[in-house]
C-alpha cells in the first residue's frame, strides 16, 4: 500500500473511504450474473449508455442544478477537469477512485444528487469527438473539501468503466453537475426504506451517512441489499459498522449464491423480504429503490422512457405503497 494510503487510513480519512481499502475476499468465480439476468453499470440508478458530442447532453429526470455557487468545484454548465489522486480496491471488480480539487472548495453536491462524467470515444463521421457519458453518485461525504470518491464496478463491455480502469494517478476526468435526485432534509420522513442491488448502494449510502452524522435527525432507515454472492457486497464492513453504532439503521442482505457459512437471505428480494425489511406504507414513509433494470422491474417498475418516475408496479405496488411513497433512482 502506498505511503499516501497509509497516512490517509491512519489520519483524517472518512470511515467510508478508509474501510473501502481493507481488501475484501475475492470471488473464485469468473462468470458473473446480475440478479434477473441483467448487467448494469454503476450509475446511481441510471443504466443507459449515452454517446453524445457537444453541445448535446444526456437527458435525465432532473435538470442539472444551477445553484452551485462560486465556491463549489462542480459547475452545472461547464465540464471541469478533476485529477485522479489515488485508486483503491473494494472487491474483485470494483474500485474507489479519489479525485482532487482545490481544498478551499466544496464539491457542490446536495443530498441526494449525482454528477456526470465523460470520456472521449473516437470521432464521428464529421470528425467531431464523440463521448461516452455516465452519471455516478460519490461515496464520499458531500461536505468534504478538496476531494470526492467514486466507486465504480468494472464490466468487460462497460465503455466508461473500462476507461476508469485504465486511469493512473495524475490522469484527468471531465465532470459536470450536480444533478439533483431527491432533496433530502432532516426528519422529512419518520422512516426511510431502501432497496438496493449491487452498485445501486451508492445513492443509499449518501443518504444514510447524511442522516447518521446529524444528531438532530431522528429518521429511521431500513436497507434491503441484494447481490450475487457475499463477495459482491460492496462496502459491507462500512454498512455493518454504521448499523452496529446507530440503532436507527437496520440492514438486511440477500445473495443469489450464498457461501457455506452465509447467514443472510438467499435469492432475489421477495415480497416477504420487502414486507419484513421495509417500513409499512404510510405518509411518513419513503422507499428508495436503486439497482439493475431487472431488479427495478421486479421491485417497483422502471422509470418511464423520458426518465421520469413512471408508474409504480412490482412488489412495492403489491404491498400497497403508492407512487408518492416511492422514489426510483
Amino acid at each position: 500500500m502506498s505511503i499516501f494510503f497509509k497516512r490517509l487510513l491512519s489520519n483524517a480519512a472518512p470511515i467510508t473511504f478508509s474501510h473501502a481499502f481493507r481488501r475484501q475476499s475475492q470471488s473464485t468465480s469468473t462468470n458473473f450474473r446480475i440478479p434477473f439476468g441483467v448487467v448494469a453499470a454503476i450509475s446511481g440508478g441510471i443504466s443507459y449508455f449515452y454517446y453524445f458530442s457537444e453541445p448535446n447532453l444526456v437527458h435525465l429526470d432532473h435538470q442539472i442544478c444551477e445553484e452551485t455557487g462560486p465556491k463549489a468545484a462542480l459547475h452545472p454548465k461547464k465540464w471541469e477537469e478533476f485529477k485522479l489522486q489515488e485508486k483503491a480496491t473494494v472487491s474483485h471488480n470494483t474500485h474507489i477512485y479519489r479525485f482532487s480539487f482545490d481544498p478551499n472548495l466544496k464539491l457542490g453536491l446536495d443530498v441526494a444528487s449525482c454528477l456526470i462524467t465523460r470520456a472521449p470515444l473516437g470521432k464521428d463521421a464529421e470528425g467531431k469527438t464523440k463521448y461516452v457519458i455516465r452519471p455516478y453518485t460519490p461515496v464520499s461525504d458531500p461536505d468534504s473539501k478538496g476531494y470526492f470518491d467514486l466507486m465504480i464496478k468494472v464490466y468487460p463491455e462497460g465503455k466508461m468503466s473500462q476507461h476508469f480502469a485504465k486511469l493512473k494517478p495524475g490522469d484527468i476526468v471531465e465532470v459536470k453537475g450536480p444533478i439533483e435526485k431527491v432533496r433530502y432534509t432532516p426528519n422529512m420522513k419518520k422512516h426511510i426504506g431502501m432497496i438496493a442491488g449491487g452498485s445501486g448502494i451508492t445513492p443509499m449510502l449518501q443518504v444514510i451517512e447524511t442522516i447518521l452524522k446529524n444528531p438532530d435527525d431522528n429518521t429511521k432507515v431500513s436497507l434491503v441489499y441484494a447481490n450475487i454472492s457475499p463477495d459482491d457486497i460492496l462496502l459491507k464492513k462500512r454498512l455493518d459498522m454504521l448499523a452496529a453504532s446507530h440503532p436507527n439503521l437496520k440492514v438486511f442482505y440477500t445473495v443469489d449464491n450464498p457461501s457455506k457459512y452465509w447467514v443472510g437471505g438467499t435469492g432475489y428480494i421477495s415480497k416477504d423480504m420487502a414486507s419484513k425489511g421495509l417500513p409499512a406504507p404510510s405518509n411518513h414513509t419513503l422507499i428508495l429503490v436503486c439497482g439493475p433494470p431487472g431488479m427495478m422491474k421486479h421491485i417497483s417498475g422502471d422509470k418511464a422512457e423520458d426518465r421520469s418516475q413512471g408508474k409504480l408496479t412490482g412488489i412495492l405496488k403489491e404491498l400497497e405503497y403508492t407512487e408518492e411513497m416511492v422514489y426510483k433512482f
